[in-house]
């Protein structure tokens, strides 16, 4: 046994190290591209899709309220055609109404089912950035500082001794 270590792949090191470097430059676009995801469907949900929704059953709740009056109205100057016609206009506005105020219930029930199923891969995909962010960037400084130690070794190393061509 030689008092020498057999250093052969100190460029297996160098690549895998430059490969991690590379791994750890792609994923934290694609993580942070997936967070970014989630945080604007949440946000979709809870403010666009709630507030059209909302100003929708406003603007339902006046037009069903109108019909209500023309009803009314029609009923005091007692014209059959013109009290069937807001009759059914009355209807209309009752199920268009009804509607939109299913739609809000929707959107809720979407905006737990958002929270609920995705909090867990969230927490998880969080997880993993602050693996690789931290543990992993550790990992490429470890590999960096084996590489120098390496490379001092081999600069120190005594040179092999040759064998001479001496016969036995």
């Amino acid at each position: 046994m030689s008092g020498q270590a057999q250093i052969t792949s100190v460029e297996a090191i160098e690549s895998f190290r430059a490969d991690l470097v590379v791994y750890l430059a792609q994923m934290k676009p694609v993580l942070d591209e997936i967070t970014s995801e989630v945080l604007h469907t949440r946000s979709w949900l809870q403010d666009d899709r709630r507030r059209h929704w909302q100003q929708e059953l406003r603007l339902r709740g006046r037009r069903l309220e109108e019909a209500k009056q023309e009803l009314f109205n029609a009923s005091i100057s007692s014209t059959n055609d013109s009290k069937s016609f807001q009759q059914m206009a009355v209807q209309r506005a009752q199920r268009d109404f009804r509607a939109v105020e299913d739609k809000l219930v929707i959107i809720k029930k979407w905006e737990r089912e958002l929270d609920d199923r995705s909090a867990p891969l969230v927490k998880q995909m969080e997880q993993l950035h602050g693996f690789l962010g931290v543990e992993m960037a550790k990992s490429v400084a470890y590999l960096e500082q084996v590489l120098k130690a390496l490379d001092a070794y081999q600069t120190v190393a005594p040179p092999r001794a040759e064998k001479t061509g001496e016969s036995t």
